[in-house]
C-alpha cells in the first residue's frame, strides 16, 4: 500500500507484462499475509480481490511485491524474500495461469525481479 512503491511497480509491470493497465491489490505487508496465512480475514480479502482481477479483468500476470522499509512488515530483507517466495508459491498453486512473479523494491525504489 506504500505510495513510494506504486509508480515504480506499475511502470515495471506495464513493460514486463506488456499491459496497458495494472490492477493494484494493496495490503500492508502482503507477503506476510500470503506466506504466513495467520490472518484469514486479510488472506481471504486479498484472494477475493485477486480473483476479480484475474477472472473479471482478464489479468495477464500477477506480481507479489515486497519492499525496503515496509511499515506493515518491518522484517529484514532476507525474511521478506523468504515470505515473498512462499507468497508466490501460494498464488501459483491457486492460479496455474496467468504468470506469477515476485518483485523486490529496493531502497532506491528500483524494482527487481526475484527468481
Amino acid at each position: 500500500m506504500d505510495g513510494r512503491v506504486q509508480l515504480p511497480v506499475i511502470k515495471y509491470l506495464q513493460e514486463y507484462f506488456k499491459a496497458e493497465y495494472v490492477d493494484s491489490i494493496t495490503e500492508a505487508g502482503p507477503v506476510a499475509v500470503l506466506a504466513e496465512q495467520t490472518n484469514n480475514i486479510l488472506l481471504e480479502s486479498v484472494l477475493s480481490r485477486l480473483k476479480i482481477s484475474v477472472e473479471r479483468h482478464n489479468s495477464v500476470g500477477i506480481a507479489i511485491v515486497a519492499h525496503h522499509d515496509c511499515a506493515g512488515n518491518p522484517a529484514p530483507k532476507e525474511k521478506q524474500l523468504k515470505q515473498l517466495t512462499g507468497a508466490v508459491r501460494l498464488i501459483r498453486e491457486e492460479y496455474g495461469t496467468p504468470e506469477v512473479v515476485g518483485l523486490w523494491v529496493n531502497e532506491k525504489w528500483q524494482v527487481q525481479l526475484i527468481p
